[in-house]
């Protein structure tokens, strides 16, 4: 019911008392979301992304109506159930992945994976008519394998490390660069050990943990790693080590895959980074890059995208020294009303060509953690202070557009639909303590699954990088071998035939299983699917369009893969 209403930009006085801020705030974050969902609709559906100077689409990482598998989520979280069942059949009748085009890894991975497999879980919860091997089966969970299995081609490298394209429809390109970015190679566990254990099929779970491990053993004496590698090789092609762009992920996969999968190897070699990073980048509460064999500062610069380490240091229960960094980072956000891609720590100004904001929601999402560790009401400032600054500089007739110079604030033709997914749900959730999103297991779903009663919706939300959340206890509802599942559903199928019942609820399921088990019997062995996936990946092929260029880290103090590809 917000769609229409434009509401006022209060400047900051119009707040004295901070306690009353929240109800108020949240409000003027819906309609935030709305101005910008609704104009994606109107103007851009069914390309990826919102032009909104231009009022028009275009398709950026894929062609799959991006940004609508992006919003759905928190469509839920705005409270809106009506819409998410709409874009759910939407999504059904419309997209398909059997394309002719060069994707990255990494992105339809965190936003198309991730997207569909937490919208997947949310969907009895958003009123969904679910079927009855839910939440082992259904539609948005076999779009979302279907996703997952595209990429797969990419991790047939001889160390297990992914490339950073593939064609959907091809697989690897016969020139494609091994160059990848270390978040490209160890952002997986979340999505794919999700996928493995609803579906029963371990592969996912397999490549996304062998990715993690070859990076693990390739770190430098000193126990950092770089941000650009060769995956046929192992050779560190970029030897700068930081917590900023293009390794980011790959240290929050460890600390989320840890807690979701509750494993404790993942946390350790989180804990050994930690200590690595401390030791050699850290610098009165700022964090710096160093070259990953010596040690020695390389570049003084914070990059807007490191600000998601706070509240990384907050699920370690790292408070302290997560509040004192998110502090620094936060006077950068005062001094230039959002936080510049690059800034130079030592001179305390941005950096030439990374003056812009594109809507980033790192710093929000470090608010959003702390504030549920702290209820410090600096936090509630900051996300005021993003409000404002948002409607302020960016807002336009037709959404929201990407800050091009936070000095100037010239803006640029484009509204990434991390916008919709990330930086308007964590506004939101810092703003609404009552959401269901921060249940402290107080209240619960019980869903009867083929093996058994599953607790769902009971909190412990497991955030993946794209916002998109996951419900860690759904990971048990499925989780039998493959084997097992056969001989528990064979057994039921015998009861209920013997009870001549004709309404035998687990038909949908278990008759898939049964022709899978045929296909898979004669392999059941991961190898041998790597096998059959290597055969399938020849024909002709394209050049990719996206990749993490190879170029050293500091010429033009690297563009760093997808992260800031510039529009030239």
């Amino acid at each position: 019911g917000l769609e229409g209403i434009q509401l006022p930009i209060n400047p900051i006085s119009a707040f004295p008392l901070i306690s009353a801020v929240p109800g108020q705030l949240e409000e003027r974050v819906k309609s935030m979301f709305y101005h910008a969902y609704d104009n994606y609709l109107e103007n851009a559906f069914p390309y990826d992304e919102l032009r909104p100077l231009t009022c028009d689409g275009q398709d950026t990482w894929g062609s799959f109506s991006l940004t609508l598998i992006d919003a759905l989520d928190t469509l839920l979280i705005l409270g809106n159930v009506s819409e998410f069942q709409r874009v759910v059949s939407v999504l059904q009748e419309g997209v398909n992945f059997d394309i002719d085009v060069n994707a990255s890894v990494f992105e339809t991975n965190i936003r198309v994976v991730g997207g569909l497999l937490s919208a997947h879980l949310l969907s009895k919860k958003a009123g969904v008519e679910v079927e009855a091997g839910w939440p082992c089966s259904g539609p948005l969970l076999r779009m979302a394998e279907d996703a997952a299995r595209k990429l797969l081609p990419a991790f047939q490298t001889p160390t297990g490390m992914p490339y950073g394209t593939v064609n959907l429809l091809h697989g690897v390109n016969p020139g494609e660069t091994p160059i990848t970015c270390t978040a490209g190679i160890g952002t997986f566990i979340v999505e794919f050990a999700t996928l493995s254990h609803l579906t029963g099929d371990p592969i996912f779970e397999d490549v996304a943990r062998k990715a993690l491990k070859t990076l693990w053993k390739n770190r430098s004496d000193i126990g950092l790693v770089g941000n650009h590698v060769d995956v046929v090789t192992a050779k560190w092609v970029a030897q700068d080590a930081g917590i900023g762009a293009g390794v980011d992920s790959y240290f929050e996969y460890l600390v989320k895959g840890a807690i979701l999968l509750q494993d404790e190897e993942l946390m350790s070699m989180f804990l050994d980074y930690n200590k690595a990073i401390s030791n050699y980048t850290k610098f009165d509460d700022w964090y710096l890059w160093v070259q990953m064999y010596k040690g020695t500062v390389s570049m003084p610069v914070f990059q807007s995208l490191e600000a998601y380490w706070p509240g990384l240091q907050s699920l370690i229960g790292d408070i302290d020294s997560a509040m004192r960094t998110f502090l620094n980072y936060y006077t950068v956000w005062k001094q230039f009303g959002g936080l510049p891609e690059f800034y130079n720590i030592p001179q305390g100004y941005t950096v030439e060509k990374r003056e812009g904001y594109p809507l980033r929601p790192e710093l929000i999402e470090s608010a959003m953690y702390l504030y549920r560790a702290t209820q410090d009401p600096t936090l509630l400032e900051l996300g005021r202070d993003v409000v404002e600054s948002i409607e302020k500089i960016s807002k336009v007739e037709c959404g929201f557009a990407t800050i091009k110079d936070l000095r100037d604030h010239k803006l640029d033709n484009r509204m990434e639909s991390f916008f919709l997914a990330e930086t308007v749900k964590y506004l939101y959730l810092l703003f609404d303590p009552d959401n269901f999103i921060h249940n402290n297991g107080s209240s619960f779903d019980v869903v009867l699954t083929p093996y058994g009663e599953c607790v769902l919706g009971a909190g412990g939300y497991i955030f993946n990088t794209e916002a998109h959340p996951i419900d860690p206890a759904a990971l048990h509802c499925c989780r039998k071998q493959k084997e097992e599942q056969w001989e528990i559903e064979d057994l039921v199928r015998e009861f209920y035939s013997l009870k001549r019942s004709k309404k035998f609820t687990l038909t949908r399921t278990s008759g898939g299983r049964e022709a899978e088990r045929h296909k898979d019997s004669a392999d059941t062995s991961s190898e041998g699917r790597k096998e059959q996936m290597n055969t399938k990946q020849k024909e002709k092929r394209k050049i990719p369009l996206l990749s993490c260029p190879s170029q050293p880290f500091n010429s033009k103090l690297a563009v760093l893969g997808q992260v800031f590809l510039d529009n030239t």
